[in-house]
């Protein structure tokens, strides 16, 4: 029996822990319009969020966040007004930390 090891990589990216987030960020997609996200998780390879729009698998967007400035990423799914992304390129771990901290602080009361 032989496993193809094809997805190995992304399957090691998933595996990754996530930080559950709760952030508005603003985004450019396909069509060059811009869109909201509701950033419902993150890690350094992708995000998680909510949103009105109905993209499809294989969508780029360029997603504005914090500290590290505008991000390309690919839909990889999209169900039910969520939508799973993985960025072009990862963010390096001390930006992302960064990252993480503001965004952790602007949903303080």
């Amino acid at each position: 029996m032989s496993f193809g090891t094809g997805n190995l990589a992304y399957a090691e990216i998933r595996r990754e822990g996530r930080d559950d987030v709760h952030y508005r960020a603003k985004a450019f997609g396909p069509d060059a319009r811009p869109h909201t996200l509701l950033i419902v998780n993150l890690s350094p390879h992708g995000l998680m969020a909510r949103c009105d729009s109905d993209f499809q698998p294989g969508d780029r967007l360029r997603v504005n966040l914090p500290v590290v400035g505008v991000t390309v990423a690919e839909v990889r799914w999209s169900l039910g007004g969520r939508v799973g992304c993985q960025f072009d390129h990862a963010i390096d771990l001390a930006g992302y930390y960064e990252l993480i901290a503001v965004v952790l602080k602007s949903n303080r009361p």
